[in-house]
């Protein structure tokens, strides 16, 4: 097992000492646990809202997900020797700030804080961490979050570096239209998490994480897509079918993989022993499935650890004994052989082709991108009374027309699917007197006053 000192187990705020039956991961664990950050997302969005599947299979939210997430990171990690609380930390607060109505809500939301340097749900996590969640507050009344201890907090960052709109000597960057994990105003916790980090560098926890993620919901989204029945098992037995599923998994997901050799690995992978021939949905079928998900999830899990092991050994993957040696949260990598992405980019593919592409449900994202936007200006009009109170006083005390925008993105991003249209009915029905509801944020920037 890799060896934490106290640079990893160091927190943001200083706290006494606590149980000293439980390590400073348990602890990090079990405040992601409790928070309510995590409780929400039992209302959110993982590829399609809960409506749309019949009562009898419950779709996955980004909380199930995350759970399932959680379980699968934390036993790749005690395989490859890293603190199982810690990786599982990570994989439980990965999606905490996702907004409503999952990338679709985060596309409308980045629209909506482009004055205010724009919105990425990675970003949000470490905001929400370390700033919005009610746990910690300092002397001066200033909150820290969750106030997790460093080690916990870079192994969320699955992209550290800062949007590229920011301009902060010595700050590492993303490129233009990619992902990033801290907005400018929490550059401040964001330089104190990554001190003595490689720059750019994924600690070897964030980088399970990340695959765990994708280990959960490429297989349990072709799981739910199954279930659904907007596929079938005889679609996915068909070659032409598989070569479309192949187009957009390549146009996607993998854009440097040839399409023949894409088609050719979905071929085998069809042809298993456990993939269905046909599926109804009875007992036997429903139990089939599972065991199906359940050998692609070892399957993609035993191929990292394998490789990751053969390039570097038990020894290596356990880590130095003190911070002063090589960091042992950078000492490795993990390694996931080309097949296995590629695998896993084909069952996403499925996904994408008869979930995500569907025109129904294009029709339905439109809406909710028209739905966040219209929420954003009736939240503004009667700001900061329209903010929950623990939004308030960062919108009042706000310097600047930017700050006070954030503090707007930060209530919606809260929100769930059904509490944002809750809260866009009930605003709407009782706008500000003597202003009309208007039907988007286009004069934000034109905006003279408060």
């Amino acid at each position: 097992m890799a060896r934490y000192d106290e640079h990893d187990q160091a927190r943001w705020v200083p706290e006494p000492p606590g149980d000293p039956e439980r390590s400073a991961f348990e602890r990090d664990r079990a405040r992601v646990l409790h928070s309510a950050s995590l409780r929400r997302l039992a209302a959110k969005t993982q590829v399609v809202t809960p409506a749309d599947y019949s009562s009898l299979h419950s779709p996955r939210t980004r909380l199930t997900h995350s759970l399932e997430c959680a379980q699968i990171g934390r036993e790749m990690g005690k395989v490859l020797g890293r603190d199982p609380d810690l990786v599982e930390t990570a994989c439980l607060a990965h999606d905490l700030g996702h907004p409503p109505f999952g990338h679709n809500g985060e596309a409308a939301l980045d629209e909506l804080a482009r004055p205010c340097g724009g919105f990425q749900g990675n970003a949000q996590n470490l905001r929400l961490l370390t700033r919005l969640e009610a746990k910690v507050v300092t002397e001066d009344g200033r909150s820290a979050g969750l106030n997790l201890t460093r080690a916990s907090l870079d192994a969320v960052c699955k992209y550290p570096w800062a949007a590229s709109t920011c301009r902060l000597p010595g700050v590492p960057q993303a490129g233009e239209g990619q992902p990033y994990c801290v907005y400018p105003d929490d550059l401040g916790v964001f330089a104190w998490v990554r001190e003595g980090a490689p720059e750019r560098r994924l600690s070897f926890e964030a980088q399970i994480m990340d695959w765990a993620d994708d280990v959960a919901y490429s297989v349990h989204d072709l799981e739910d897509a199954l279930l659904s029945g907007y596929v079938t098992a005889a679609e996915l037995r068909d070659p032409e079918e598989r070569l479309e599923v192949c187009r957009l998994a390549r146009a996607w997901y993998v854009p440097d993989a040839d399409l023949n050799e894409l088609a050719e690995i979905f071929a085998r992978l069809v042809a298993g022993p456990l993939w269905p021939g046909r599926f109804d949905a009875g007992l036997v079928d429903l139990a089939a499935l599972k065991r199906l998900t359940s050998a692609l999830i070892g399957r993609f899990c035993r191929s990292a650890q394998d490789a990751t092991r053969e390039a570097y050994g038990d020894r290596a993957l356990a880590g130095p004994r003190s911070h002063d040696e090589a960091d042992g949260r950078y000492s490795a990598d993990l390694v996931v052989p080309r097949l296995t992405r590629l695998e896993c980019a084909l069952l996403k593919g499925v996904t994408g082709r008869y979930v995500m592409s569907r025109e129904d449900h294009h029709a339905t994202q439109a809406r909710q991108r028209e739905l966040i936007a219209e929420l954003g200006a009736l939240i503004v009009q009667g700001a900061p009374e329209t903010l929950e109170p623990a939004l308030r006083a960062d919108f009042a005390n706000a310097p600047d027309d930017a700050a006070r925008l954030r503090a707007v993105v930060d209530q919606i991003a809260s929100l769930t699917d059904a509490s944002a249209m809750a809260w866009h009915r009930r605003l709407a029905s009782a706008p500000p007197a003597g202003r009309a509801v208007p039907s988007r944020v286009t004069s934000w920037g034109r905006r003279q006053s408060w």
